[in-house]
Order: structure tokens, then C-alpha cells, then sequence
């Protein structure tokens, strides 16, 4: 995942997602917001997947999939 294209995303906590190089915006669900924070402070896959299963009380493998989803829609919306 693209740090500087990451830097360009701001986020709110209710998923308001804008990218400040396009302009475009896009909204975000909990689980979203959960994975855009951890990948914009650089960590691990294990970390983020860690911390979706302690926020969201999911089994690890589902936590891993949202991850990999989200990070695929990302490089799709050429955001990452």
C-alpha cells in the first residue's frame, strides 16, 4: 500500500472519507475506518487484523478477510 497516497486520504470518525488530491469523497463503515487508520499508521497486517478481532469481536479469520477486501477496493478506487 501506497504511504503517500494514504497521507492523502482524511478521515472522520463517522467514515467520511476524502481524498485531497482528487477531491473525491467516499464513505467508509466502522470496519473501514478501523483498517484506513491502522494501514495510514503503518501497521502490520498482523496488528490490524488483531485489532479488528479485540473492536469487533470477529474470529480472525473474517478480520483477515475484511482487510484483504478493503485493501483490494482500495487499489480499485486507485487510492492505495
Amino acid at each position: 500500500m501506497s504511504a503517500p497516497k494514504l497521507g492523502n486520504l482524511v478521515l472522520n470518525e463517522d467514515g467520511f472519507l476524502f481524498d485531497s488530491t482528487t477531491g473525491d469523497s467516499f464513505m467508509a463503515n466502522p470496519t473501514a475506518v478501523a483498517i484506513l487508520r491502522g494501514l495510514q499508521e503503518n501497521r502490520s497486517e498482523n496488528e490490524i487484523v488483531r485489532a479488528l478481532v479485540e473492536r469487533f469481536d470477529v474470529a480472525l479469520d473474517d478480520a483477515l478477510d475484511d482487510l484483504v477486501d478493503f485493501v483490494a477496493r482500495l487499489k480499485t478506487l486507485q487510492l492505495g
